[in-house]
């Protein structure tokens, strides 16, 4: 396909945007996958996206210094003896999205040689979620393109999803020169796929929580709605060691994808979220105590993590510093590894340890969440309450 064509695209779907470390071995996905990092202030999501669009960028800012939260008070129902199955294990994660998200523009050649973005003419903004077309829902990008194509005059409104508010646009479509078919100059994405860390299940109630910072477009840094969503068995085939300025990452493959091993509804600042069957609860060897924040004390702690074939295994860290927090987010508390296996094979925190439960006086208090790209061996943990909350499980 040459570059003319690609140009005249009115709607490039991306089909799969990996979230960390994922293997393909299938023939379903091109080998032209390119690698992307969030890096925001100095720190990465331990979470890496492969991308079957060649289009995508990396998103980069320049390192900040880490700060202290000004102090507010935030409250949490603290339950007593509230027990739950600690995680560590990969698991893959499966979503599809409400809507389509908005991830890019392009231009429409005309007949007359003239060449606009008609969705950006409109006012369409990356970040944007395109619900329906001309009061008709949208289910994906195929189902976009579908309603486009049978488009018999050139003005089409559509209802998006902007920062939670519903907003209606016209858009003035253009014929192309290349088929006279009418086109809106619009880069969509609909569904994600890749691997995380789980990081607790309630046994009571059925429900887990994982990775402990969400799910975002690479693209638009938007964090994704979910309308459909699974979570399914991962194996770790390799990992890459962390360095200086270069994280490390796990590498995996998901296993037994039509058995999946429970539903994901909720995609939240503090992580994902939903219910599973029975058998979470059994990857570990018994339930542990919650450990609120004001439990939680700076110094020696342990992680759960998996980095190779011999499953969930525990690490030596330091909790460095308790951070204030005036709403939920994932980055409570500083952490640094100090366990010499877990240094050796690692570095530190990699990508794909995201959600790996932190555990302090046997009671989890919480999950990794971001490593320091130019320090590997410490990172970002979030408060476990706030995944409770989350999770619908405390108040």
């Amino acid at each position: 396909m040459n570059m003319k064509l690609i140009r005249n695209l009115f709607c490039v779907i991306s089909l799969f945007m990996f979230v960390s470390f994922y293997t393909f071995s299938s023939n379903e996905f091109t080998t032209t996958r390119s690698y992307m990092n969030i890096v925001q202030k100095g720190y990465s999501n331990v979470l890496t996206y492969f991308n079957r669009d060649t289009s995508s960028k990396e998103v980069q800012a320049k390192p900040k210094a880490l700060a202290m939260v000004p102090m507010k008070s935030v409250f949490s129902q603290k339950t007593e003896n509230l027990e739950v199955y600690p995680g560590g294990s990969c698991v893959g994660v499966k979503i599809q999205t409400k809507g389509v998200l908005v991830v890019g523009f392009s231009d429409v050649e005309t007949n007359e040689g003239k060449a606009e973005s008609p969705s950006r003419k409109a006012g369409i903004e990356l970040g944007d979620v395109v619900l329906k077309i001309n009061n008709e829902e949208i289910e994906n990008s195929k189902d976009l393109i579908r309603k486009l194509n049978n488009m018999t005059t050139s003005n089409v409104t559509v209802t998006l999803n902007r920062n939670n508010q519903l907003v209606d646009k016209t858009i003035n479509g253009i014929k192309a020169a290349t088929d006279e078919k009418y086109k809106i100059g619009l880069w969509v994405r609909d569904s994600t796929a890749g691997v995380g860390t789980l990081t607790f299940y309630d046994a009571k109630t059925q429900k887990f929580g994982a990775l402990g910072h969400p799910i975002t477009d690479n693209d638009t840094n938007t964090i994704l709605s979910i309308k459909d969503g699974s979570l399914v068995n991962t194996s770790i085939i390799s990992v890459r060691k962390g360095q200086k300025g270069t994280p490390g990452e796990l590498k995996g493959v998901f296993v037994e994808e039509d058995n999946p091993l429970g539903s994901i509804v909720n995609n939240t600042v503090c992580g994902i979220f939903g219910t599973a069957d029975k058998t979470l609860g059994t990857r570990s060897s018994k339930p542990l105590k919650v450990g609120f924040r004001d439990e939680i004390k700076e110094g020696k702690a342990k992680i759960i993590t998996t980095i190779d074939e011999s499953g969930p295994q525990m690490y030596d860290i330091e909790i460095v510093k308790l951070l204030s927090q005036d709403k939920p987010g994932p980055k409570s508390m500083i952490i640094k590894v100090t366990d010499p296996k877990l240094l050796e094979k690692t570095g530190g925190i990699v990508q794909g340890m995201s959600g790996s439960p932190i555990i302090q006086n046997n009671k989890i208090v919480g999950a990794v969440t971001h490593v320091l790209i130019n320090k590997p061996d410490v990172g970002y943990g979030i408060y476990i309450e706030w995944m409770l909350k989350d999770a619908g499980i405390i108040q």
